[in-house]
């Protein structure tokens, strides 16, 4: 999952935008907006953040500057050291593929901060969050907290491409109460595009996809 080699096969798969989301990291965000930026393929900066309830959602943001300020606050609240024996290495590269250093974060942790603390603090630094993969049987906000709160405060409901939204709706209470998308959740490289949504708007932003969401200025998540 180098920065090139996820921008060739996102424009390969006919993809426009894409989002990079490590787990609670943002540190390839910069290398992979760079290499997008080459190749005429636009990325957004994201995380996935796994919250103290250990409930996956992702941090999208326009700029790498609010991702990294976003990590800042992960950071703080990240316990534990990685061990690449049993986790691997943690690598930090640049546009060109090099390796420029290892994250040390034990990544694969939970974050000590609640998931309504960090719907919270991603809104406060202009981003969109969305719960990720609300059918799957861990890590998501169902499986973690059994139910959707009333005042969860994202603003979508990811599903994985083992589901379909008819299906996710008659599943998950509550899950009509929000907008739906569908995303790769790639690890690898020939995941990148197995599921995707296409949104009807003007510009790769997030303040774009937030109207199309609410379905606001003619702007809409087409199905």
């Amino acid at each position: 999952m180098s920065p090139r080699a996820i921008v060739e096969i996102s424009l390969e798969k006919g993809l426009d935008l894409i989002a990079v989301s490590d787990h609670n990291s943002a540190e390839n965000v910069g290398a992979v907006i760079r290499a997008g930026r080459h190749r005429g393929l636009a990325v957004l900066a994201g995380m996935e953040i796994s919250s103290r309830e250990e409930v996956h959602s992702l941090a999208l943001f326009d700029t790498e500057d609010q991702a990294v300020l976003m990590q800042d606050l992960v950071y703080q609240h990240l316990r534990g050291t990685n061990r690449p024996e049993l986790f691997g290495d943690q690598v930090v590269a640049n546009e060109f593929d090099e390796v420029e250093g290892f994250n040390d974060h034990l990544l694969i942790g939970a974050v000590q901060l609640g998931l309504q603390e960090i719907v919270q603090a991603v809104h406060r630094l202009g981003g969109l969050s969305i719960a990720s993969h609300v059918d799957r049987p861990s890590f998501s906000i169902m499986s973690q907290l059994g139910f959707i709160p009333e005042d969860v405060g994202v603003d979508a409901m990811e599903i994985s491409r083992h589901t379909t939204r008819d299906k996710a709706g008659m599943e998950i209470p509550g899950l009509e109460r929000f907008p739906v998308v569908s995303f790769s959740d790639a690890h690898f490289p020939g995941d990148i595009g197995n599921s995707c949504t296409c949104f009807f708007m003007e510009a790769p932003s997030v303040a774009e996809i937030l109207l199309a969401l609410r379905e606001e200025g003619g702007r809409k998540v087409i199905e």
